[in-house]
């Protein structure tokens, strides 16, 4: 079953010229690292009902996966797909393989919204325990590729390019000390490795990633028109500016008209 983390700071991190790296998963030729588009064995099972519940928000920081652009089209990832959150946003494709008693033909494409936490008190269905590759599906895209009753399924993923509609969305949190942001609807690799801000009165800001897809700063903006500069996992770098007028506010959301 998937998780919903409470907000937290992953600690520190490495630092080169300023530039906060993601951590790597000890996992050579991992999808998780750009897009390798090669594909990979790993096991799928659903959680929440057919019409998405308990899958929107989560671990990612995402809200109202509907009106963020996901819909029903989203998965938990175990631990060792997760990245520390790093992959949130991130987009498979996965088929149902090695069990015609349960499989059905086709694939489905999905976004990573969400995260499968490890289970240590039990000793059998510990799907999402390291170091095992998992997607917990909503259970519509559950069952596009496998009957109900089979409850569990070994499944071939890859990573894919993210196609999105109208340009990345970027959502205000916190209070004027601790600007928050959460970037969204984020096409082509999908999920951001690194984040800046800038205001009219300062240079390029590198942000922290604070949880999920989560990004902060501690510098005081309010008053400023505000840019981002976002590079994807595939080394991919955008300038969005102008994003933020000058009065905007917390818990707000704004346009950042282009796209990946």
């Amino acid at each position: 079953m998937a998780t919903l983390l409470v907000s937290m700071s992953y600690g520190h991190r490495a630092m080169i010229n300023d530039v906060a790296e993601a951590p790597v998963i000890d996992n050579v030729g991992s999808p998780t690292n750009g897009l390798d588009s090669s594909w990979y064995d790993a096991r799928a099972t659903f959680y929440g009902d057919i019409h998405g519940g308990e899958t929107q928000q989560g671990a990612c920081g995402y809200g109202d996966l509907f009106k963020q652009g996901y819909g029903l089209e989203t998965a938990a990832l175990s631990t060792a797909l997760f990245n520390e959150g790093y992959t949130c946003g991130a987009c498979y494709q996965i088929m149902c393989v090695h069990d015609p008693q349960w499989c059905l033909p086709g694939t489905i494409k999905i976004t990573a919204t969400n995260f499968c936490p490890p289970d240590y008190s039990k000793t059998e269905g510990v799907w999402c325990n390291p170091p095992q590759k998992h997607f917990d599906l909503s259970l519509p895209m559950f069952l596009k590729i496998a009957q109900y009753k089979a409850g569990v399924v070994p499944v071939k993923y890859r990573r894919i390019s993210c196609a999105r509609t109208g340009g990345v969305k970027f959502e205000t949190k916190g209070n004027p000390y601790f600007l928050m942001i959460l970037p969204y609807n984020v096409g082509g690799a999908g999920d951001i490795k690194l984040m800046q801000v800038k205001g009219d009165k300062t240079g390029w800001i590198t942000m922290q990633k604070n949880w999920g897809q989560n990004w902060t700063t501690g510098v005081n903006l309010t008053g400023q028109g505000i840019s981002f500069r976002v590079t994807t996992s595939d080394g991919v770098t955008k300038d969005f500016n102008n994003v933020m007028p000058n009065n905007w506010g917390f818990g707000q959301t704004f346009d950042g008209k282009i796209n990946f």
